[in-house]
């Protein structure tokens, strides 16, 4: 399409309006040419793959909207000037009257840039590619959960099987965490030289190798090194899901609760499995991690399929979203990433929440069902006590959103908090095995948000460039709680029995709450890097 002017459905007027830089001429009238001005083309810091609705506001009319593709920069970053008028439909004018005289609009009748507002709609190719992303990311996340779900079912057959008590069976959790802080700590080196497609695979693939390791149920040892290698994988997923999402444009918060509702639902269904092969004799209970190895085949093949082993601009500019500010897109611009991230105030308060909150979790899911056998005389049912909690935690990621939005982010936390270490009380004073399944389900309801209202308060006080190595190496050093606070029950148990959860869960969570308080709620960019 030609170039064409703005047209005035306004008064009439017998000359076109003199532009900075014309000089007038009695040749003027409304069969004259263009005057020697700028006209509207470019618009700066917009894609030129989005349509954009633009108020324009001419002397004496009323705003006229106009769509404009072909949108780039021009100019200097302080004036930005708008240059050369491409291609625009004039549409929907309020204006009343007949077009009678082409009247021209120059760069000096726009209002700021900061005022001007786009609804950029993406294309069906777009959004099926955003949707295929997400949808990918979630199931590394589901995954995730999946693994962490089969533990507790399995851990009266692992002490059968390899014959050895509470604190030594707690090893496969130091294991796993060990490989997870291992994987965060080289994510952040990474993810400046591989990006988040290749990452994404190569955590994927250990994730398999470990599987692959565990489902003929080797010596124990060799189980200690397969969690080790499982875990390592999943960091590397883990945080790049988590800051994939966070750099997200659109529904950012939203996508965070139905992304880790998808951990909830994978932790959810994989008890009903591990309970039904912990009850195979000899070996066959590592049956369990034949299934595993199975889904893990598919998020392999998944990631390969979608990301290409590409950089997560390319993702994103794939999908329609503006390209990340993060280290990814210039690992050299904010020099020494890791210096950066210990010298951000708030990242050892998130940290040490990370390692409680975690940490509690996977104990709630992992100990649960082996205080029920011991302390309320149920059965190897019991397994399915795990189930419930991982159930609530699906239900309150995906269905307490709203009460998130309401309360506000850095409140909502104190408020589950609160209400988790009630319901653990009467787990631990009411000696019952149905109110103690109930409750343990209540606790995984209200447990559940805080994990991504946890990521996502973490979006609004971390520097954008920081943000994914910030929620790598967090979360890398709060899967140490998945392994501490398991571990310490285990040592406990040995000691006092395995009364000692309840005692040691609430104690945790009265610390939780009190370094909650103590994390920013302000934003803080870019000022303490």
């Amino acid at each position: 399409m030609s170039n064409m002017c703005i047209e005035s459905t306004h008064e009439k007027r017998t000359s076109p309006p003199m532009c900075p830089g014309t000089h007038p001429s009695p040749q003027n009238s409304v069969d004259s040419t263009v005057p020697d001005c700028d006209i509207v083309q470019n618009l700066d810091g917009i894609s030129e793959q989005k349509d954009v609705e633009v108020g324009l506001y001419l002397p004496s009319l009323s705003p006229t909207f106009v769509d404009i593709t072909e949108l780039s920069t021009a100019g200097t970053e302080s004036e930005k000037t708008l240059t050369e008028a491409s291609e625009y439909t004039l549409q929907n004018s309020s204006a009343t009257g007949s077009v009678e005289n082409a009247h021209y609009a120059s760069i000096y009748d726009l209002p700021p840039l900061d005022s001007i507002t786009t609804t950029g709609k993406l294309s069906k190719i777009q959004k099926r590619n955003g949707m295929l992303q997400f949808a990918s990311l979630c199931y590394c996340i589901w995954l995730a959960g999946w693994n962490d779900g089969t533990t507790g079912p399995l851990l009266p057959r692992l002490q059968e099987h390899y014959n050895v008590g509470f604190s030594v069976v707690s090893m496969i959790f130091v294991g796993g965490c060990f490989g997870f802080i291992t994987g965060a700590a080289l994510n952040i080196w990474l993810n400046d030289r591989l990006g988040l497609g290749k990452i994404l695979v190569l955590g994927s693939c250990c994730q398999l190798l470990g599987y692959a390791i565990i489902a003929p149920a080797p010596p124990f040892p060799l189980l200690i090194c397969a969690y080790f290698i499982v875990g390592f994988g999943m960091s590397f997923q883990n945080a790049q899901a988590n800051g994939f999402v966070g750099s997200l444009d659109k529904n950012m918060t939203t996508k965070l609760g139905v992304m880790h509702g998808s951990y909830g639902l994978g932790a959810l269904t994989s008890p009903f499995a591990s309970t039904y092969f912990s009850r195979f004799p000899d070996h066959r209970w590592a049956y369990q991690f034949i299934f595993s190895a199975v889904f893990a085949t598919i998020n392999v093949i998944a990631v390969i399929l979608v990301f290409r082993f590409r950089r997560q601009e390319e993702v994103l500019l794939d999908a329609g979203q503006k390209s990340p500010t993060n280290s990814e897109c210039n690992p050299q611009r904010h020099g020494n990433t890791y210096r950066q991230i210990f010298t951000l105030k708030c990242v050892p308060l998130l940290a040490a929440f990370a390692v409680i909150y975690i940490g509690v979790e996977v104990t709630f899911g992992g100990w649960s069902v082996t205080f029920v056998i011991h302390e309320r005389g149920g059965g190897p049912s019991s397994g399915y006590i795990s189930s419930g909690f991982f159930g609530g935690l699906t239900l309150g990621r995906v269905g307490l959103m709203w009460l998130n939005k309401m309360v506000g982010e850095h409140r909502v936390i104190i408020l589950y908090s609160l209400i988790a270490i009630g319901l653990d009380l009467t787990v631990w004073l009411v000696p019952s095995i149905y109110e103690n399944a109930v409750a343990v389900s209540l606790i995984g309801l209200v447990l559940g948000p805080m994990f991504p209202v946890f990521v996502s308060h973490m979006t609004h006080i971390l520097p954008p460039h920081l943000l994914t190595a910030c929620i790598g190496i967090i979360t890398g050093i709060g899967v140490a709680g998945s392994a501490a606070l398991p571990f310490i029950t285990g040592v406990l148990a040995s000691k006092f029995g395995i009364g000692a959860l309840q005692p040691l869960m609430i104690s945790m969570m009265v610390v939780m709450v009190l370094l909650w308080i103590c994390v920013p709620t302000s934003v803080r960019r870019m000022e303490s890097v």
